[in-house]
């Protein structure tokens, strides 16, 4: 079993540090740790209660697993890998792994079984700390065996194995590990597996350094916090870049309660009881969110009622209550372009909604500056992230807050950067006069129809976002004459399709939404046909990632031997169980 730390010295494109080894994370937790002892810093539903921890009482327990791992005798830099949902226990577990001179590395929780077991065997963990998660794991496989096992106290019992170290235990009986344990800045500090859009993931190896730019690099947007400290709900997957430094490394270096929630059906409740001053979340929830406004109050009607001043600041209020961001002064998207009609929306409501950039294997590198923002782009680089763009339009990033390579993948590691040291990112973008990034979709995913015009799947896929009818678009049509569109409807349009005369005028409406979006589109990127899914995407079905992007390569493998049928039938609209 090779140390994590070993096996970045072959591909390793950092060779110093560039950062104080004061403001590094180990550093900044202890600085806080007596700093801020009597802040609270965790809030997290437990058994039908909640349960809340200040900097002290949670570093009391940090200490006391972080002397348990030591007490293993594993060698220095082994990787420990956190299998949950986002918790107190996981950021605690997170720091603990750091002090006891070891590698986390977080998995998606809702990764399907076959994914798992493929990343335990590429990873060769020492450990794993499981929480709530969910597709159980094949415990009695042999690969599992020689595997130390520790469970948080929500863990579920059908998902932990017989023997697993229970965290309540130790809290119980551990001294707590004392001093001020330190790791090199270029140490790997976590390996961050992609969420496999494009096909397997890859682990992308960052050093403490790194982190700790990436939170730094977000100061300038957040601008000053409240005189009482800002609040965060943590709710978006914790093995994804973002809420690690968004959430984890924020909280490191201004005042930032971490709330959480208990599970997705009482969101709302969580983020109510967080007065949440600071909200994340990736386009597809802001999508759900406005449509669920529209379910109570049509959209015209909703326009009509904002141009009055009295009854606009009465109906943007109730709304913002409604959706728990009511105490919100900063609200920001990520994970992919969030469309424009949807950002001039949440702005109308009054609140400051903006986009910035990043990615798994180069950490937040744009976030837009207070007063600077500019509607489609999403801010300007951050000073340790050097920023270009290729002949070929792709946005290349270097600088020291870029992955150290792919764990156990030199020969990947060299594809994914220039000669002179860039991370190609795949996306294609421009930078206008005040150096803020616009990006445009992903080189990869434009296609060529028969007639050798490019199309690019985000443009089009953003127009059918805007429609409250569809949950979830994808756009394809290599080779054919026409690019077309492959839909899911929202919940409540699957319902109502069970009826054929319903079925009907829902099949109207979608063909409406076809119609106007091609009145905006060039000739060659109009619409031939939408086909209509009765099967959501999800996680689980593998047509979702975990951070619920599509999994366009998954689609197209599962459907594309009908495309060539659907487009034969010559309909506006294809129901696929036809």
């Amino acid at each position: 079993m090779t140390p994590a730390g070993a096996a970045c010295a072959q591909t390793q494109p950092i060779t110093s540090a560039c950062i104080d080894a004061a403001e590094l994370p180990l550093e900044r937790i202890y600085a806080s740790e007596q700093s801020r002892a009597q802040q609270l810093l965790f809030t997290q539903p437990h058994h039908s209660t909640v349960v809340a921890w200040t900097w002290a009482e949670a570093m009391k327990e940090v200490r006391q697993i972080a002397a348990w791992l030591k007490a293993q005798n594993w060698p220095p830099g082994s990787p420990i890998v956190i299998l949950s949902r986002n918790s107190a226990w996981w950021l605690m577990a997170d720091f603990a792994i750091w002090m006891a001179g070891h590698v986390s590395v977080p998995f998606f929780p809702a990764a399907s079984g076959a994914t798992l077991t493929s990343l335990f065997s590429h990873c060769q963990p020492v450990a794993c700390f499981l929480g709530v998660y969910d597709q159980p794991l094949p415990f009695a496989d042999e690969s599992f065996r020689d595997m130390t096992w520790l469970h948080f106290p929500n863990a579920q019992a059908s998902h932990t194995p017989a023997g697993s170290a229970a965290w309540d235990n130790i809290i119980r009986t551990q001294q707590p590990l004392t001093g001020q344990p330190t790791r090199s800045a270029l140490d790997v500090a976590t390996i961050i597996y992609t969420s496999g859009t494009t096909g397997q993931p890859k682990g992308a190896m960052h050093s403490f350094q790194g982190l700790s730019l990436m939170g730094k690099s977000m100061r300038p947007a957040l601008g000053a916090s409240p005189a009482d400290g800002d609040r965060i709900l943590s709710y978006l997957p914790l093995a994804h870049i973002a809420e690690r430094a968004i959430v984890e490394m924020n909280a490191l270096f201004v005042p930032l309660e971490i709330y959480f929630i208990d599970n997705q059906e009482t969101f709302l409740q969580d983020l109510e009881r967080s007065r949440a001053t600071l909200f994340f979340s990736v386009p597809r929830l802001y999508i759900r969110f406005q449509q669920k406004v529209f379910e109570k109050m049509p959209e015209q009607k909703l326009r009509r009622l904002l141009a009055f001043p009295l009854i606009g600041r009465i109906v943007r209020r109730k709304i913002t209550q409604r959706l728990g961001l009511d105490c919100t002064r900063l609200v920001a998207g990520g994970g992919a372009a969030t469309p424009q009609e949807i950002i001039r929306w949440y702005r109308a409501l009054g609140l400051n909604f903006v986009e910035g950039y990043g990615m798994t294997e180069t950490g937040i590198t744009h976030v837009p500056l207070p007063g600077q923002y500019r509607l489609g782009y999403v801010g300007h680089a951050s000073p340790y992230a050097e920023t270009r763009i290729s002949a070929e339009g792709e946005v290349q990033i270097a600088g020291p807050m870029n992955m150290l390579g792919y764990f156990r993948n030199a020969d990947l590691t060299r594809a994914a950067f220039t000669a002179d040291g860039f991370f190609r990112t795949g996306d294609h973008g421009e930078i206008d006069s005040a150096g803020r990034l616009r990006l445009s979709g992903r080189l990869k995913e434009e296609f060529k129809t028969a007639k050798g015009k490019f199309v690019v799947p985000d443009r089009i896929e953003k127009l059918l976002s805007l429609s409250t009818l569809f949950e979830s678009t994808a756009i394809f049509g290599a080779g054919m004459t026409l690019p077309f569109a492959l839909v899911v409807l929202v919940a409540g349009k699957r319902h109502e399709c069970s009826d054929p005369q319903a079925r009907a005028a829902v099949a109207a409406e979608i063909q409406a939404v076809l119609e106007h979006a091609n009145t905006q589109l060039e000739h060659h990127e109009q619409l031939r046909f939408i086909a209509v899914t009765t099967e959501p995407w999800t996680v689980q079905n593998s047509f979702l990632t975990p951070t619920l992007k599509v999994r366009r390569a998954a689609l197209d493998q599962h459907f594309s031997s009908h495309f060539a049928a659907w487009e034969a039938r010559g309909q506006k609209v294809v129901w696929l169980e036809d």
